[in-house]
């Protein structure tokens, strides 16, 4: 790999994460709040000083051309050294508020990767800080690189290896021929669902501060709210429904969802087979919920469907925000609560997880395997849409989704052991690995706090939501010894 062209694209992403870390700064001027200035001016000043160590340091860094040729491997290490990055210096601005490095690190790389894990137990911070916890999970919910592909002439080449490094699902779809007009029209798309939930809230009675701090989190599937209730500290079952509404849709693919606008043509929803896979499971594992529910913890009906509904698409689409403290339930909900952790959203999406495609492979390759056996000589190939996945994506998908259960089984195993709980131990690696946010019982679940956990834990805990949202594959790739050999010229 070549340092130069590494350096050049790192240099860049700092440069703008940088400026990104200033806006916050306008929420403080508004609300006259001006020690919050420093924590967000420092911060960003810090991550483009970074930028141009990083320039200088290694030779022949900056030029224009050195991304037109960018390889695979160094789009993988560009992207997951930007995650990193990321979370570091997102995790600056926490530091002036009193949260010591390892929380720091932690609260901003859960925002980032819109695991939403919090480790605060106090919501008495300003306004500025709100906003950054929300704000950074918008930036994670489709992606850095992404957003930086959108709008940045540099990647106009490059765009394309690191665009799908950056979320490397079962198949690379897109809208356009063009890489970075794809990006731009999941911006678009992005942007303008996080608009109208905004406006929705706000008829509710919600403040606006509290509408566009909830509705970044809401599309970015992340979590993060100013209020410690969560969505059940607004007392708005209108709320609720508004917001389950918005959860979905994050977690559906945002490329369909363009299509369907673009083309007028909304039956293109339900010749979708993952998106009504999608809709199929949440429907069935809601209303499972539901009825245990209604029998088991005395909701009444539209209770338990509101908020039977609202918590399984929070925890399929990865989103992890409470309707209500779910810790308190019965045995059963909440099992059947622990399964939807492992569903996942749809590829394309602002949400984390397996993904409902690479589930649909993996049964259609199970269930040709099994027809095999009778049947021999059948010649037989796994399709999604009427179109034959290759050999290929099937292969990658069984590896992924193995060494998933591989991560989540180590994460488990070293969790439990640490804190002396296995209910810690299973929902803590899950809820990390898979970007999910809340976990189950009084210390991590929705109305909980991960800042009591051991520092090791949270450590361990950081690295799943890292691997969890760059979807392994960066990950795996490190473990390859050629992966490390560098050069300093193309």
């Amino acid at each position: 790999m070549r340092l130069n062209y590494i350096a050049n694209a790192l240099c860049l992403i700092l440069k703008y994460i940088g400026l990104v870390i200033l806006i916050p700064i306008i929420v403080a001027v508004i609300y006259k709040d001006y020690n919050s200035i420093y924590p967000f001016l420092i911060s960003g000043l810090a991550s483009i000083l970074i930028g141009y160590i990083v320039r200088k340091l290694i030779k022949d860094a900056y030029t224009e051309d050195n991304l037109n040729d960018i390889k695979k491997s160094e789009a993988l290490l560009v992207v997951a050294l930007s995650w990193i990055l990321f979370g570091v210096v997102s995790g600056l601005p926490y530091l002036f508020y009193g949260l010591s490095l390892t929380d720091a690190m932690f609260e901003a790389v859960s925002g980032i990767t819109t695991t939403g894990a919090t480790i605060l137990t106090s919501y008495d911070y300003p306004a500025a800080f709100f906003f950054w916890r929300s704000l950074s999970q918008w930036l994670g919910g489709l992606g850095i690189i992404v957003l930086f592909i959108a709008i940045l002439p540099q990647f106009a080449v490059a765009g394309r290896q690191m665009f799908f490094a950056e979320a490397p699902g079962p198949t690379e779809d897109k809208i356009t021929p063009r890489i970075r007009n794809t990006a731009g029209a999941l911006w678009k798309i992005y942007a303008g669902l996080t608009f109208v939930e905004v406006i929705l809230l706000h008829f509710t009675g919600m403040p606006w501060f509290d509408c566009v701090c909830n509705s970044l989190s809401t599309l970015a599937a992340g979590g993060f709210s100013p209020n410690s209730l969560s969505l059940a500290g607004y007392n708005s079952n209108a709320a609720i429904w508004i917001t389950t509404f918005f959860m979905f849709l994050a977690g559906a693919s945002f490329i369909l969802q363009y299509k369907v606008i673009v083309q007028r043509k909304p039956s293109l929803i339900f010749k979708n087979e993952e998106f009504k896979v999608y809709t199929g499971m949440i429907l069935i594992m809601s209303l499972l919920i539901a009825a245990a529910l209604y029998f088991n913890d005395g909701y009444s009906i539209h209770d338990g469907i509101m908020h039977g509904l609202y918590q399984v698409i929070s925890i399929t689409t990865s989103t992890g925000s409470a309707s209500v403290d779910f810790a308190k339930w019965s045995f059963l909900p909440q099992v059947l609560l622990f399964a939807v952790m492992f569903m996942g959203s749809c590829a394309s999406s602002a949400g984390g997880g397996i993904k409902m495609t690479r589930w649909m492979l993996v049964y259609k390759s199970m269930k040709n395997a099994i027809t095999k056996i009778l049947h021999p000589n059948a010649i037989l190939n796994v399709k999604v849409d009427n179109a034959i996945v290759p050999h290929e994506i099937l292969n990658q998908t069984v590896v992924f989704v193995f060494f998933y259960f591989l991560c989540f089984a180590v994460g488990a195993f070293l969790i439990s052991v640490i804190e002396h709980s296995a209910t810690i131990g299973l929902t803590g690696s899950i809820t990390a690995l898979g970007n999910i946010g809340p976990g189950f019982g009084s210390v991590i679940g929705p109305m909980g706090s991960f800042s009591n956990l051991h520092e090791a834990t949270k450590i361990i805990m950081i690295i799943s939501m890292l691997v969890g949202r760059l979807e392994i594959v960066p990950f795996l790739v490190m473990f390859q010894r050629e992966f490390w050999s560098f050069k300093r010229q193309a």
